[in-house]
């Protein structure tokens, strides 16, 4: 079993640094420093709201809860034996946690943000490229096709689905490296990871400080879902699946890959429609395997998941180790994926990369370096980013370079673009 743990310095506030970290556990809690809340045999939430569920208050939540138990798999997550949240809350009466979950993530801020941040092309002028937010939506579509086949529970994964990319800084992977470095020549120690950005988001920065109080499986579905190069084929061993910190649920693990499914896929789409590639240059070996048409190659790849994962989900002996590392594709089909993944790599993604990297670290760097020396520059909430009872002049380097990083972290492509004309281009320049 595993503890989530959030550890925060000094007093509660929304400017505290956040470390997260997995750790073995004999106990099924959730340990916080404001309280623990714990799951009981039975898989209730002690502490999580009312001590009694009768059938006048709660009934619809009850029968969701029942019907999870009388047709998901037996290793599927079943929401009255999660581990809770951070803050015990009542329960709501219409929907599940993880429904609840769902529709804090999908009414923040961040995820409003998403749709006017970079995929792979950097501020794309045609109205038919990817943005963060399409590809959430993808992902989380492709997730919950793969989840409800394998009578996992879709609630969970469309919930880790919709939150897993809010951390994404401006300007696509590009700018995610160049905020990196930023925030690293002003605090060596840390560094900037998109997952845990999102982890942020929904613990911290949302909600004025607050957080979003979501419950463990989906903030461990978000902080986990990030993938390797090679993380797709079955058979790695439990120490080291633990080691690179995958997710702990199996909803986890479909989002971790049908992330890939997704982003290969329409990353291709959209490269042929910016002219940067061909039909004609994919790899033809691949697409023998995986399918001509960008619906047929999804298809593939979701029925490889699907097949390759169902015998593993439908056990009921040793579900830790049987399970952990078994979501995953067929041999052939991983092949074929990983290298049309390679081959991207190649033509689109590190060329895109050369091409634009220049001015997305100049931006990035320049709008980091501004708002360290003028931080009371910095506009709307993450003006009050600075821990709790302290002035933002006040702050210590490595505090303040934590605000500064959340700051950037937030903006769309075209705030720090804009941000960045005002501060550094002539006004004789703009619009030229």
């Amino acid at each position: 079993m595993w503890i989530l743990h959030q550890e925060q310095e000094g007093q509660a506030g929304a400017g505290n640094s956040c470390t997260v970290s997995l750790l073995s556990a004999h106990t099924v809690t959730m340990s916080t420093s404001k309280s623990t809340t714990k799951v009981g045999a039975a898989g209730g939430m002690n502490g999580a709201g009312p001590a009694h569920h009768d059938l006048e208050d709660g009934h619809i939540r009850l029968s969701l809860e029942a019907r999870e138990h009388a047709w998901l798999a037996p290793l599927a997550s079943k929401v009255d034996q999660s581990k809770g949240r951070e803050r015990p809350e009542p329960l709501d009466s219409y929907r599940t946690e993880w429904q609840r979950d769902r529709d804090r993530i999908i009414h923040t801020k961040a995820f409003r943000r998403l749709k006017h941040k970079t995929q792979v092309f950097i501020s794309p002028e045609q109205d038919h490229y990817r943005t963060r937010l399409t590809h959430t939506l993808e992902v989380t579509q492709i997730a919950r096709t793969v989840a409800r086949a394998l009578r996992l529970n879709e609630d969970l994964t469309e919930a880790i689905g919709m939150g897993h990319d809010l951390g994404h800084a401006p300007f696509g992977h590009i700018g995610e490296e160049s905020l990196d470095e930023a925030y690293r020549r002003f605090d060596p120690d840390s560094r900037f990871r998109h997952y845990e950005q999102s982890l942020r988001i929904v613990d911290v920065l949302e909600n004025n400080g607050k957080g979003l109080n979501l419950t463990w499986e989906v903030r461990d579905g978000i902080l986990h879902h990030s993938k390797g190069k090679s993380d797709l084929k079955a058979g790695k061993s439990l120490d080291l699946w633990l080691q690179r910190g995958k997710p702990a649920t199996l909803e986890g693990q479909i989002v971790r890959i049908c992330d890939r499914v997704a982003y290969v896929n329409h990353d291709i789409d959209d490269a042929i429609r910016s002219g940067m590639i061909h039909y004609e240059d994919l790899p033809k070996d691949c697409l023998e395997v995986l399918g001509q048409r960008h619906a047929q190659r999804i298809t593939t790849m979701v029925n490889a998941i699907i097949e390759a994962s169902s015998e593993v989900v439908a056990t009921e002996h040793d579900p830790l180790r049987q399970a952990l590392d078994r979501i995953a594709m067929r041999d052939d089909i991983m092949h074929a994926t990983d290298t049309l993944k390679n081959w991207m790599f190649d033509h689109v993604y590190l060329i895109n990369t050369a091409d634009e990297a220049p001015r997305v670290r100049n931006v990035i760097h320049h709008l980091f370096e501004h708002f360290m020396s003028k931080p009371q520059l910095m506009r709307g909430e993450y003006a009050n980013l600075c821990p709790a009872g302290q002035d933002v002049d006040s702050l210590t380097q490595p505090a303040l370079a934590r605000c500064v990083c959340d700051y950037i972290a937030g903006m769309t492509d075209r705030f720090a673009s804009q941000i960045y004309t005002q501060l550094f281009m002539p006004s004789s320049w703009r619009g030229v």
